[in-house]
């Protein structure tokens, strides 16, 4: 096998590799010797067919596959000894003149095959010790769980029928047909549900037109859908309810006792604080830990500046730029209803793009000189949990990952990522900041890998 590089541009390669048709010849006659056993032919024994008969019978499906085995064989043994790392699979080129493809085929003629690839870039990891980061913690005390126990005592609140007219935080009894155009429509009916008024559970202005009714009421609500409402045949039409009211409640004292925490399903008031405490934790948790990734991933970004392959670019901009155009689609949106033009639309997008195959080779090469790894245990449990997000098809989520290899590195991506945050995050400056639980819901654009 012969090796001609001709492009090296940037990290765009191409070379040629030549394999001479002696080769090919040989690897034809392994493949047909192999048949031997298997091909049963009138007038031969079973493994007795001469190899050279096999060769006019079947050497041209058998020189195909051959030529199809040495493409990657050759490239993959080509770039290795190159010691280059191809960013995405490498293209080939065969000879496209027929009377040529037929000299191959018959081991007449050497296989030439042009590779065009780009390779990922040489860069040096840095020491990560100064990197600043500043984790923000919330002290969850007492007061804490106490207000989120009357949260909770307050969604479990008990209601008392009355015989007066409904206001704000009653909850109402009622029946209810939603037509559009004079016809009802799929989802806009219902008996017997119960409405808390000012609960903004139903469209803008229908639970307003409600209070103030009283049971055995009927009342014509007339209200108009949001233009970005989630159903499109829906969305920016008015539509027109008939509503019967057949009973109003009052909400009673949310008291939080060891009653409501025994409705709940606890054993005790004790039990429910300690598991109220234990998901608050859980849940501040995360958004510290997203917080504290957000910030790394910002310093490794401003740290990091070097050529980026830009087949990986374009492929996650084509990404990133389905996904936002889908969005707009779905919600009937242009980019001038989101204050921006297509054009800037797509710098912000082209940038973000860069940023997260930057980060992502970066990554990578953190992980892989590191020796990060992702277990058969954590690839198992992560797969078992997205099996548990399909109730009653788990053992088929299960087999589909199991015979899709590249969907199951969909689900290690992730998990390699995270350790190899944490192996940084072990090396960096990190220092804990008091903050209050508000503090954790500040809303950023998600610019995370």
């Amino acid at each position: 096998m012969q090796v001609t590089e001709t492009l090296a541009e940037g990290l765009k390669r191409e070379i040629t590799i030549t394999v001479p048709a002696t080769d090919l010849s040989s690897k034809l006659d392994d493949k047909l010797s192999s048949l031997k056993s298997q091909v049963r032919l009138p007038g031969f024994r079973p493994g007795k067919v001469p190899v050279s008969h096999l060769k006019k019978i079947y050497g041209k499906q058998a020189m195909a596959e051959v030529i199809n085995e040495t493409l990657s064989e050759s490239t993959n043994a080509a770039i290795a000894e190159r010691e280059e790392k191809p960013a995405s699979e490498p293209k080939f080129t065969l000879p496209d003149d027929e009377a040529e493809a037929e000299d191959i085929i018959a081991g007449k003629r050497d296989l030439e095959i042009a590779v065009s690839y780009e390779i990922i870039p040489d860069f040096e990891v840095k020491n990560f010790s100064g990197i600043a980061i500043e984790r923000p913690v919330v002290d969850v005390d007492d007061a804490l769980i106490d207000e989120r126990l009357k949260q909770i005592a307050s969604s479990n609140r008990t209601y008392k029928d009355v015989k007066r007219k409904s206001k704000d935080e009653d909850q109402l009894t009622i029946d209810f047909v939603g037509k559009v155009d004079g016809e009802a429509f799929e989802g806009g009916s219902a008996e017997g549900f119960k409405l808390v008024l000012g609960s903004g559970q139903f469209i803008p202005g229908f639970e307003d037109q409600l209070v103030g009714s009283k049971a055995g009421d009927t009342k014509t609500v007339d209200v108009t859908f949001p233009e970005e409402y989630g159903a499109e045949h829906l969305a920016g039409k008015p539509a027109s309810f008939e509503v019967t009211v057949h009973g109003v409640g009052a909400p009673e004292d949310a008291v939080v006792d060891e009653a409501m925490a025994v409705n709940l399903g606890m054993e005790s008031l004790d039990k429910l604080k300690e598991a109220v405490k234990s998901q608050v934790e859980n849940e501040f948790g995360q958004k510290t830990r997203m917080k504290v990734k957000r910030q790394l991933l910002d310093a490794l970004d401003e740290a990091y500046d070097f050529e980026l392959p830009p087949t990986l670019v374009e492929q996650e901009f084509d990404s990133v730029w389905k996904q936002v155009t889908d969005d707009l689609e779905r919600a009937s949106r242009t980019f001038e209803d989101e204050d921006t033009t297509e054009e800037k639309a797509r710098e912000e997008y082209q940038g973000l793009a860069e940023r997260r195959v930057r980060l992502g080779l970066l990554l990578a090469e953190v992980g892989n000189q590191n020796k990060v790894e992702v277990t058969n245990e954590e690839l198992q449990r992560a797969v078992v949990m997205r099996a548990q997000q399909f109730p009653g098809q788990e053992r088929e989520v299960i087999e589909f990952f199991q015979k899709n290899p590249e969907q199951l590195a969909g689900v290690r991506a992730p998990i390699f990522e995270d350790k190899v945050i944490d192996f940084i995050l072990e090396l960096a400056d990190v220092t804990d900041k008091s903050v209050q639980p508000e503090d954790l819901d500040d809303e950023e654009d998600d610019h995370d890998h």
